[in-house]
């Protein structure tokens, strides 16, 4: 009878452990069959790759999808949508082995533009996308039609996705300040300080290509920048060589 007591009370504990382990798997998302054309047709950073960064590109979009929640806020999420955002998460950390977005749980998608208190109607609206604080700490607002804008008009320099995920790289380190000490090493940190704030200056002074709202602060110079580093690597390279190095360093794209 001891015996069997036992025994039962041991497959009890094995059926709870087996239960709770199939709890913490993570639910992967599939990638939708069409996901390659879709990536080439969307993805200006992904045509620009050989057949090994391609596939490699791919299994990181996968990797991203299966450890992120998306959630559509009045918004319908569909393929392309969980495409685009996977693919801006990947790109800035393309070159960067085992990258993990550990400061992100939950991307959420909102249709258009929200204001400061997260409101979809009214005058105010104006952000297209946010790194959340507070109570939406490890959360990401992307509205779908800047996310679709941004990888759609091959001619722009702008991408409010890779924006964002900017922000993520260079929050890693603990401080959102425009240096992502998490990737830059520490003998460049100086010189990445210096350039930032010659840059700026240029900016400010009508001298530079770059939009005037990297010259805000320096939170936003990297994140801008960081756009035309990867949307219009040649423009960047053309009319900030130095500015061009650095980043190249910065994400190990050399």
């Amino acid at each position: 009878m001891v015996f069997q007591i036992l025994l039962v009370m041991f497959l009890i504990v094995l059926l709870t452990l087996f239960a709770f382990r199939k709890n913490k798997e993570k639910v992967v998302t599939p990638l939708p069959e069409n996901y390659k054309e879709l990536l080439e047709a969307y993805v200006k950073f992904y045509r620009r790759l050989d057949s090994t960064g391609r596939a490699h590109f791919e299994k990181r979009v996968e990797q991203f999808l299966a450890a992120t929640k998306i959630t559509g806020v009045n918004a319908v999420v569909e393929d392309i949508d969980l495409l685009l955002i996977a693919s801006a998460a990947v790109i800035p950390v393309f070159a960067i082995t085992d990258w993990q977005y550990i400061n992100l749980h939950e991307v959420l998608v909102y249709p258009g533009a929200f204001n400061e208190d997260f409101d979809q109607e009214g005058t105010d609206r104006y952000i297209a996308g946010m790194v959340g604080t507070g109570g939406l700490q490890n959360t990401m607002i992307i509205t779908k039609w800047q996310l679709r804008q941004g990888f759609i008009d091959n001619n722009s320099v702008h991408n409010t996705a890779i924006h964002e995920f900017v922000h993520l790289v260079d929050k890693m380190d603990g401080t959102m300040d425009g240096v992502p000490e998490i990737i830059l090493e520490r003998k460049y940190v100086e010189q990445w300080k210096q350039l930032m704030y010659a840059t700026t200056e240029q900016i400010r002074n009508g001298h530079s290509v770059i939009h005037s709202y990297a010259a805000k602060n320096t939170v936003e110079f990297f994140a801008v920048v960081s756009e035309y580093f990867f949307e219009q690597p040649g423009l960047l390279q053309a009319h900030h060589p130095d500015l061009y190095k650095m980043l190249s360093i910065i994400y190990r794209m050399e």
